[in-house]
């Protein structure tokens, strides 16, 4: 499953850089799908959903740091934990229940946003 920052956050910025999906941003940051990753143009996300990597979309959360679902594998080809929750000095980043995915589908995940 994604992970998820809960309204505990500080707001230090200790998991953004951190995060090799670049899928976490400062509250109120518009973010792009292309951000950090290989993707361009019209792409078919994991999910079905189709979308435009470089549109600017809009934030999450315009109070606290926020993480992209789509973008998140908890790390999932990079690391063996969840780098943003390994750094969080008041763990607020926590698994999100209401995005469950298996292991397969978070590499299948990773793979479609980095083809090296």
């Amino acid at each position: 499953m994604a992970i998820k920052i809960t309204d505990e956050c500080i707001n230090c910025g200790a998991c953004e850089p951190e995060c090799p999906n670049n899928a976490i941003y400062e509250g109120a940051e518009e973010w792009k799908y292309s951000d950090g990753t290989d993707l361009l143009g019209n792409i078919t996300l994991t999910n079905g959903r189709n979308v435009n990597a470089s549109d600017s979309q809009i934030p999450v959360s315009d109070e606290f740091y926020f993480i992209v679902t789509d973008k998140c594998t908890e790390c999932k080809g990079f690391h063996e934990e969840p780098q943003c929750a390994a750094v969080c000095p008041v763990d607020c980043c926590v698994p999100d229940e209401k995005n469950v995915e298996t292991e397969k589908e978070l590499l299948d995940k990773q793979k479609l946003m980095h083809k090296e």
